[in-house]
């Protein structure tokens, strides 16, 4: 297999400027994989499905009310990003994430914001995600979103927006791990040429957050990662997490919270629990405060959370900065709690809510992409240019009837990297999710999670609806650090 039948089809290609082309950062890569020998790259294609078959890499479906589990697809060509272009990103990611800590901690004690009307507060209290159980809440640290999923798109021009941000309990980060691991194999020979900076410590600043944000006298708190059960999408990446780490996995039935502590059921009898990695959202958190029909949760772990004795990453009420009507005034939260310009601007945005929005968007829903605030895995959106009239006419009537719930973007043409398609490459949409941790400092794992739309055009790439993943590669565009490597 070869690149000289590749076509780039007039979208931005982030392997080639033309049909002949190819940029710089990716001309090793390039060359390495043409002068493979027959079949040899399939080879390793299908060497790499086999070892996520084997890892038991797979992620649940329940949009079929199949609820079956399916193997994460993945494609070994790698996602390159340059190094000057990741230090970019790597300050707006960080930039972005100050100010929300600031915003959601305000937002649920001085309200500050809200006074200087910055943002309409009737937007906030309209929130599905807005819990008011949380008002006055100190969280550890005063940290409130310590793990976070931000989606990165790159359009037409090469530019790099925010799409949207994660904050409750953002998965993924296991397929970049093993993805790693699955790539290293399949290039040893670019490993070695190239620098490509490492994801693998991850697990070691998940830890060490987590360690630092119980501000309790002790030099080794109980961490427990709690996961909803075997049932969840994401459970595998719940184990592997809590495997990586060394951490006990557990569900709401193994804890009990006796005296406004949390105790661990074991053969040996109850052991006290400091910190929470919970990878359940708030709704199933505690059925005292949230949904009491919750079997998920732990009676009693918000009251020993208010009082100190133990830690939640993420803190409860997180959620508030998901909400994609929020989104939009994250450029106004940036500037005023940091007195800055975002470094990595939004996607345009039309806030449904607004009469004068509101019908913009209906006359030109065509053109438009609408979504749900609270939606997710690509569910709950009309994309106008690839809908019906009958589809827009149905989506109109449900923006007449809710408009807080919608927001409305322009359809941006998201760049492309080149999948393995049978026996030849073709260019697919991505997007990128990289995760930060918010402890001591403020991490950011180089790269992330690079999401492939596998279905020719669409722009949808979550694996729900048949997308998959790539590893990203951020490497060194430092002449001397090439040297070096080399």
């Amino acid at each position: 297999m070869k690149f000289n039948n590749y076509r780039t089809e007039g979208f931005y290609d982030e392997y080639f400027i033309d049909d002949s082309t190819c940029r710089d950062a990716v001309k090793v890569v390039v060359e390495k994989i043409n002068r493979m020998g027959k079949g040899e790259l399939l080879n390793r294609q299908k060497a790499a499905e086999k070892a996520f078959l084997n890892l038991g890499i797979t992620f649940n479906v329940y949009s079929s009310g199949e609820g079956r589990e399916k193997i994460f697809p993945f494609d070994i060509i790698p996602r390159i990003i340059t190094g000057s272009e990741w230090n970019n990103l790597e300050k707006g990611l960080k930039q972005r994430i100050v100010a929300l800590n600031l915003f959601i901690n305000d937002i649920y004690n001085k309200k500050n914001i809200l006074k200087d009307k910055v943002i309409p507060e009737e937007i906030i209290l309209s929130s599905n995600a807005y819990r008011p159980i949380c008002k006055e809440i100190r969280p550890p640290r005063d940290i409130w979103c310590h793990i976070t999923g931000t989606d990165l798109i790159r359009d037409e021009k090469s530019r790099f927006y925010v799409l949207e941000d994660n904050l409750r309990c953002p998965s993924g980060i296991s397929y970049v791990l093993e993805s790693r691991q699955i790539a290293k194999k399949a290039f040893p020979q670019l490993f070695e040429t190239l620098k490509i900076q490492p994801v693998e410590d991850y697990p070691v600043h998940l830890f060490n957050m987590l360690n630092y944000i119980f501000n309790r006298r002790t030099d080794s708190p109980t961490i427990c990662l709690l996961t909803p059960g075997v049932y969840n999408s994401a459970y595998f990446e719940h184990s592997f997490l809590a495997r990586q780490m060394g951490v006990e996995l557990v569900e709401g039935r193994d804890l009990i919270v006796e005296n406004n502590f949390v105790f661990m059921k074991t053969t040996k009898g109850l052991q006290k629990v400091d910190v929470l990695y919970r990878r359940i959202d708030d709704d199933f958190l505690d059925p005292g405060f949230f949904r009491k029909d919750s079997l998920l949760g732990v009676p009693g772990l918000i009251e020993a959370y208010n009082a100190g004795n133990v830690a939640l990453a993420n803190a409860p009420g997180t959620g508030i900065a998901d909400d994609k009507a929020i989104y939009c005034y994250v450029p106004a939260i940036i500037k005023y709690y940091l007195g800055e310009d975002p470094i990595i601007p939004n996607v345009p945005t039309h806030i449904c809510s607004d009469p004068k929005e509101l019908e913009y968007v209906i006359n030109n829903i065509e053109n438009l992409v609408v979504k749900t605030v609270d939606g997710a895995g690509g569910y709950g959106m009309l994309i106008g240019p690839k809908s019906t009239k009958k589809q827009q006419k149905e989506f109109i009537e449900k923006l007449r009837v809710n408009p807080r719930k919608y927001i409305a973007q322009p359809t941006i043409s998201l760049s492309r990297v080149p999948i393995i398609n049978k026996k030849n490459f073709e260019g697919r949409h991505v997007d990128l999710r990289p995760y930060i941790i918010y402890g001591e400092d403020i991490t950011v794992i180089p790269g992330g999670l690079t999401r492939v739309a596998f279905k020719k055009n669409s722009l949808v790439v979550n694996s729900s609806q048949g997308g998959g993943s790539k590893d990203t590669w951020v490497i060194s565009d430092n002449p001397e650090e090439k040297k070096y490597a080399e």
